[in-house]
């Protein structure tokens, strides 16, 4: 998979997950995000299917699971997070 296409791809899975737990980042941040979902994504899918088959690979379950990955990455982030002005009443 060529670089371009790699970071395209994860500018979009970043940016997805991004959006489904409420965070809203920057094209670079959702690149990275990406990415490290990505990663983290293959981990996730070592462990769930004993096969490295969607390690950095262009698939449709690699795509999945670096989605599944980012999304864990930006619950991580989330849970990270200062509160912004909070009020308790």
């Amino acid at each position: 998979m060529s670089l371009i296409v790699a970071l395209i791809l994860g500018a979009i899975i970043g940016w997805l997950a991004g959006k489904l737990l409420g965070r809203n980042e920057g094209v670079i941040a959702s690149i990275v995000i990406g990415i490290i979902g990505s990663l983290i994504g293959s981990w996730i899918s070592m462990l769930f299917t004993g096969s490295d088959r969607a390690y950095l690979s262009f698939s449709w379950s690699g795509l999945f699971w670096s989605f599944i990955g980012a999304v864990v990455l930006v619950a991580i982030l989330n849970a990270f997070r200062r509160p912004h002005n909070r009020t308790t009443v």
